[in-house]
C-alpha cells in the first residue's frame, strides 16, 4: 500500500512538472475562444451582451444558424470556398509531387538556391501583389470567378507543399527506386507507384496546409470577388450584417460552421501531418 501511495506521488509530481503545466496551460488559452465561438453561436442577442457574461447558453437556439444559411446565404459561400480549396490542392499536391520528387532525387544545378527561393516566395507577403494581381485578373476577365482565385491560391501555397514534399521524399530509401528500375518502370510509374504510397504523410501534410491557407484566405478574396455570388466564407461572414447592426450570433454562427471543416480535416490526419513535417528532418 505505501509503495502504491508512492508511485501515485511520483506520478503526480511528474504530471505536475513546468512542462506539462505550461502545455495545460497554453491548450486552455487556446480552446477558451473556441469554446466561446460555440457557446455564443447559440446564444440571443441579449444573452450574447449580458454584463457579466454568461458561460453557457441560458436559453439555446438555433436562430443564429438559422439567420445565416437563410437570410445571409452562408451555404452558397461556403460551397464556393470548398470549390476553390479543393481544387486548388489537387492542383498543388498533383504539382508538388513531380517537383519535390525531382529536388529530392534528380541531379541539378542550383539546387539550394531553388530551396531558398521556395521558403523566400512561401512567406511573401500577399499584400505587396494583390494590386498588380488585381490588374492582371481584371485584364484577363477573372474578377468574380473562381479561377481567378485558384490560380493565385496555387501559385502561393506551391512553394512550401514542394518543401515538404522534397522533405518527405528525402526520408525514404534508394532502394525502392533501384529495385523499380530493375524491373524496367519508367520514372513516371515509378514515382506514383513506388514512391508515393510510403510518401502519403507528406501528401496529407502538404495538402491539409494548402486545404487550410485557401479556406481561410481572406485579402485576395475580398479584393478579386465583389459579387455575392463569388464571395468565399471568409468575406462573406465578414459583410454580415450592416451599416447600424452588427448581428454577433449569426457571425458566430458562420464563424463555426466555417471551423468545423477545418477542425474534423486536422483530427482526422493528425498523425500523417505530423510525421509528413519530420520526415527528412536528418536527411534534408
Amino acid at each position: 500500500m505505501r509503495q502504491l501511495t508512492q508511485a501515485r506521488g511520483r506520478g503526480r509530481r511528474r504530471w505536475l512538472n513546468p512542462v506539462n503545466l505550461g502545455a495545460l496551460v497554453l491548450v486552455v488559452l487556446t480552446a477558451m475562444p473556441l469554446y466561446w465561438m460555440a457557446s455564443a453561436s447559440f446564444k440571443d442577442s441579449r444573452d450574447i451582451g449580458a454584463n457579466p457574461p454568461s458561460v453557457f447558453p441560458s436559453d439555446p437556439t438555433f436562430a443564429n444558424y438559422s439567420d445565416a444559411f437563410g437570410g445571409n446565404s452562408l451555404g452558397h459561400y461556403l460551397l464556393n470556398s470548398t470549390l476553390v480549396a479543393v481544387v486548388s490542392t489537387i492542383v498543388v499536391l498533383g504539382l508538388a509531387l513531380f517537383a519535390g520528387y525531382a529536388l529530392a532525387r534528380l541531379p541539378m544545378r542550383g539546387h539550394g538556391t531553388i530551396m531558398v527561393a521556395l521558403l523566400m516566395i512561401s512567406v511573401f507577403p500577399a499584400i505587396a501583389v494583390v494590386t498588380p494581381l488585381y490588374l492582371v485578373e481584371r485584364s484577363l476577365g477573372l474578377l468574380n470567378s473562381h479561377l481567378g482565385l485558384i490560380i493565385p491560391y496555387v501559385a502561393f501555397h506551391l512553394p512550401f507543399a514542394v518543401w515538404i514534399m522534397r522533405n518527405s521524399l528525402l526520408g525514404l530509401p534508394r532502394g525502392l527506386e533501384e529495385a523499380a528500375e530493375i524491373d524496367g518502370a519508367s520514372v513516371t510509374r515509378t514515382l506514383l507507384s513506388v514512391i508515393l504510397p510510403p510518401a502519403r504523410p507528406g501528401l496529407f501534410t502538404a495538402g491539409v496546409f494548402t486545404f487550410t491557407g485557401t479556406w481561410t484566405e481572406f485579402l485576395m478574396a475580398l479584393t478579386f470577388n465583389s459579387e455575392d455570388s463569388a464571395r468565399t466564407v471568409p468575406v462573406g461572414i465578414a459583410l454580415f450584417g450592416s451599416q447600424y447592426t452588427v448581428p454577433y450570433g449569426t457571425i458566430f454562427a458562420g464563424a463555426m460552421s466555417a471551423t468545423v471543416p477545418i477542425a474534423i480535416l486536422v483530427l482526422v490526419f493528425r498523425r500523417s501531418i505530423t510525421s509528413g513535417l519530420t520526415a527528412g528532418a536528418v536527411k534534408g
